[in-house]
């Protein structure tokens, strides 16, 4: 089975487990708002692709569920700037 993004809205993150092993996209919820601050991804796993699929797992569930984005982690920010048709996403006030 495939791992899946999912929302751990009790720390505030997303989550993707491979390997007994997280990567995390950290955030703060407010209003309609998520501020992304912090994407983690384990040594083990960097270079496959982990960070990308958690990017766009997570952005597709804010899509989701209507929220726009304030894009403060450099991963996150550079990962919107990198898939254009996540662009829509941003709050008109983020200048990330």
């Amino acid at each position: 089975m495939a791992a899946v993004v999912r929302d751990n809205t009790s720390r505030h993150r997303f989550e993707l487990e491979i390997d007994d092993q997280v990567a995390k996209a950290s955030y703060r919820l407010q209003g309609n708002v998520i501020t992304f601050t912090h994407t983690e991804v384990p040594d083990s796993l960097e270079g496959g692709g982990v960070g990308s699929r958690l990017a766009r797992g997570a952005l597709e569930m804010v899509r989701a569920a209507g929220l726009k984005v304030v894009a403060k982690c450099p991963f996150i920010a550079g990962w919107i700037e990198r898939h254009p048709d996540f662009k829509d996403l941003l709050a008109k006030d983020d200048h990330s």
